[in-house]
């Protein structure tokens, strides 16, 4: 083993600068943005009021402690005024892929988590920008022009 090859030195190796980019209430921020009658108001994509179970909730329906994976009976208890969306599931895939694209343009090395959530390797980044933070903001500030979505994204570095 020879110690100056980076090849086989991890401690010599850089640190990964990885990205973990969230989208913010995603499946009820697409309803308000699409529906200007929800905005401002506690939203739960998902089954009825009756049956089914909250996907997604808004942050006016989150102060009420409405989770995603909760029972829509107990939402709407916790949430008396809450407002039930069925989802849109292609809606939501056609953002995501827009939103993939702002991040190819960053980057290749992309870990979709779900339709709203992925991790970014900005190591080497298309943009040659040397910092992930800056990446980031860039990244977020691109999908709220493109999208009117918020997103949240935290840069750390990663393993070697």
């Amino acid at each position: 083993m020879d110690p100056s090859d980076p090849e086989q030195n991890v401690s010599t190796a850089p640190h990964r600068k990885i990205i973990h980019i969230d989208m913010d209430a995603f499946y009820a921020s697409v309803e308000q943005r699409d529906n200007s009658d929800l905005c401002g108001k506690p939203v739960a994509v998902g089954g009825s009021a009756e049956r089914g179970v909250v996907a997604a909730a808004s942050y006016e329906a989150r102060k009420f402690a409405v989770r995603s994976a909760m029972p829509s009976v107990t939402a709407k208890r916790q949430c008396p005024e809450l407002i039930f969306v069925k989802p849109r599931f292609e809606v939501y895939k056609a953002i995501s892929r827009q939103i993939r694209d702002i991040f190819a343009e960053h980057t290749p090395i992309i870990e979709p988590l779900s339709l709203d959530e992925a991790y970014l390797d900005v190591t080497e980044n298309l943009q040659d920008i040397p910092l992930a933070r800056d990446i980031a903001l860039r990244i977020r500030e691109k999908i709220k022009a493109e999208t009117g979505l918020n997103a949240s994204a935290r840069a750390r570095p990663g393993p070697r």
